[in-house]
């Protein structure tokens, strides 16, 4: 597995690997409910992400070909003594190429990236219901440190 930083002629199917990710992400919450009835709209969004100096965006390849993505931002929490971190925005690997280590090999990857950045830390989170991904997690040496709430406003 490789990380290969996204250009803008990866933009489509970065969108059609968010969409993947965005549709599997319905079934643990209402609030995650997809406005698009496909990948396309999402690619402003990849470009606007492509474009900040705080976010990188890497295909994840395995012998050539595409099998994910991974959106990484850096972050900084002024006030602690740990405060430099690098964020796993997302994080997907493509179905056929899972239950193959790729996803760890993504998170050993991001890693070495933060210790590059200067970073105290990675942090992730994930649906609280999806049981495999916060397994997956701790299975790579993440500990839970927090939980998000959130409250619908009508």
């Amino acid at each position: 597995m490789d990380l290969l930083e996204a250009t803008r002629e990866d933009v489509s199917t970065l969108a059609e690997y968010w969409y993947d990710l965005a549709s599997a992400m319905e079934q643990y919450d209402e609030l995650n409910e997809v406005a698009y009835d496909g990948p396309e709209p999402a690619e402003a969004g990849f470009e606007g992400l492509l474009a900040d100096e705080d976010t990188t965006v890497y295909l994840l390849t395995v012998d050539g070909d595409d099998a994910g993505y991974l959106v990484l931002r850096s972050g900084e929490h002024p006030s602690r003594t740990h405060s430099e971190y690098v964020e796993v925005v997302d994080l997907y690997v493509a179905p056929e190429h899972r239950d193959s280590g790729h996803g760890s090999d993504a998170l050993d990857a991001v890693e070495r990236i933060a210790r590059e950045r200067g970073a105290d830390y990675v942090e992730v989170s994930c649906e609280w219901g999806n049981d495999g991904a916060r397994r997956f997690y701790r299975d790579n040496g993440f500990e839970p440190k927090q939980v998000t709430y959130a409250r619908r406003v009508d």
